[in-house]
C-alpha cells in the first residue's frame, strides 16, 4: 500500500539498457523518464545511445553514453565508474532493463555501503532463457513484470523468487499518441504513395516489429499467399528495420517470397518512425511471434486505434487479445488455412471492433513512479 510520505517523493533515478534505437523496451525507457521529468524527480539513462537520444534529452533526461550491453567480460569495467555516477549524483533508484546492464549494475550495487545503496531495480521485459546469466532480472531488490505472462514465467522458472517482491506493472499506450478513429494527413499520404505506390487501392495486411527469427514472418508469407487467392488486391506489408546479423534470415524471407512468386504481394518499407499513420491505413495487424512476447506493444497499439488485429494466443499478445479482442486471437498449431479462415471473417467490415484501451500509459506511469517513491521509503532485504 501506497503511504503520503511515497506519493510525494521525488529523487533520481538512473535507468541502464544496451541502446536507445528502437523496440518497447527502449520506448517504456524514454516514457517513464518524461514521465519522472514531469513530476519533479530527475532522471539518467545510462545506453549506448540511438536515434532515441535526442528525444530523450529534449524530455529533460541526461544521457550518459557507455556501451554496457556489450557481452564481454570488458564491460564490467563500468563497474567502478558506474559507482561513482552514483555517488556524484545521489542515485535513488538504480533501475536496469536488460541483462548485461543489469549485471553492471548489481556488481556495481554490491560494492556500495549499505548506508549509501540506491534501490536495486529490475525489470522482466522479456521472456528470457532460462539459466543463470538470465537470473540476474530476478535479483533486483524489486523486480517488475510488464505482465501477468512475465511475472507467472520468472516465477515458474526461478522457484527462490519472494512472488512479495515481483510487481506487475503492464506497459501501456497513449491514446493521444495512438488515437482511435485517425486518418493520416494529406502532405503524409501523398509522401507514403510516392514512396510505395502498390498500396493505394490494395489492402493492407501489416506485420510490424525488429526483424527477427522469432517475429513469424515466414508465416506470415504464407499467410499472404493464402490470403491472396481470394482476394487479390491484399498485400502483405513487413515494416521494420534488421541489424546486419538478421541479413541471412532477410535472405530466407525473400527466397521464400520468389519461390512463392509473391514479389508484388509483399512491401518491405524498412524502419519506420510513422507508426501510427501505417496502423490507420492497415487492415489487419499482425503478431505472429512462435515465442511468447511478455507484452506485445505492437499489438496494443492498432487495438488502441480501433484497427482489428490477430495474433497467436500466448504470451503477452493473448493476454492483451483476450481483453480486448478476443476474436483476433490465433490457436497454436492451427493450419495457415485455419488462420486464413479467421483473417476473412475479419476482413469483413461487419466484422467486429476492439474494445477500448484497456492499458493506458498514463495509468502505469504513474504507477511505476509510486512503487518508486514507496520503496525509497521501505525497508529493504538483502537479495540472494
Amino acid at each position: 500500500m501506497m503511504t503520503d510520505k511515497a506519493a510525494t517523493t521525488s529523487g533520481t533515478v538512473l535507468q541502464l539498457l544496451p541502446d536507445l534505437q528502437s523496440g518497447g523496451v527502449e520506448r517504456g525507457t524514454l516514457e517513464i523518464s518524461n514521465a519522472l521529468v514531469d513530476t519533479g524527480w530527475k532522471s539518467l539513462v545510462i545506453s549506448q545511445g540511438g536515434r532515441l537520444v535526442d528525444e530523450l534529452e529534449s524530455g529533460g533526461a541526461s544521457h550518459i553514453q557507455w556501451p554496457i550491453g556489450k557481452k564481454t567480460p570488458l564491460t564490467l569495467r563500468f563497474v567502478p565508474a558506474l559507482i561513482r555516477l552514483c555517488r556524484e549524483q545521489k542515485v535513488d533508484i538504480l533501475h536496469a532493463r536488460s541483462r548485461m546492464p543489469a549485471w553492471i549494475a548489481f556488481w556495481a550495487w554490491r560494492c556500495m555501503p549499505k548506508s549509501s545503496r540506491p534501490v536495486f531495480v529490475t525489470t522482466v521485459h522479456g521472456l528470457n532463457s532460462v539459466n543463470a546469466y538470465s537470473r540476474i532480472m530476478t535479483r533486483g531488490e524489486q523486480v517488475i513484470a510488464v505482465s501477468d505472462t512475465a511475472r507467472s514465467y520468472v516465477l515458474q522458472h526461478y522457484p527462490k523468487l519472494d512472488p512479495d517482491k515481483v510487481a506487475v506493472i503492464y506497459r501501456g499506450v497513449d491514446n493521444n499518441a495512438f488515437p482511435s478513429g485517425f486518418k493520416p494527413g494529406s502532405d503524409w499520404l501523398q509522401e507514403w504513395y510516392t514512396s510505395f505506390p502498390q498500396t493505394r487501392n490494395a489492402r493492407l495486411l501489416t506485420l510490424p516489429g525488429r526483424i527477427t527469427r522469432r517475429k513469424g514472418h515466414i508465416d506470415f508469407v504464407e499467410l499472404i499467399a493464402q490470403l491472396r487467392k481470394q482476394h487479390p488486391d491484399i498485400l502483405g506489408m513487413i515494416v521494420g528495420g534488421w541489424e546486419s546479423k538478421q541479413q541471412g534470415y532477410v535472405d530466407e524471407i525473400k527466397g521464400r517470397i520468389q519461390s512463392m512468386g509473391l514479389e508484388d504481394a509483399i512491401v518491405w518499407t524498412g524502419h519506420r518512425s510513422d507508426m501510427k499513420e501505417i496502423y490507420a491505413l492497415s487492415d489487419l495487424v499482425f503478431s505472429l511471434s512462435n515465442k511468447p512476447e511478455s507484452f506485445g506493444r505492437t499489438i496494443l497499439e492498432p487495438l488502441c486505434m480501433g484497427k482489428r488485429c490477430v495474433g497467436l494466443d500466448h504470451g503477452g499478445v493473448g493476454e492483451i487479445l483476450s481483453t480486448m479482442f478476443p476474436q483476433g486471437k490465433l490457436s497454436l498449431g492451427a493450419s495457415t488455412e485455419n488462420w486464413a479462415s479467421r483473417c476473412n471473417d475479419l476482413l469483413s467490415h461487419e466484422a467486429p471492433r476492439p474494445l477500448p484501451n484497456a492499458y493506458p500509459l498514463k495509468e502505469m506511469l504513474q504507477k511505476e513512479i509510486q512503487y518508486y517513491a514507496h520503496w525509497m521509503h521501505q525497508q529493504r532485504p538483502v537479495p540472494r
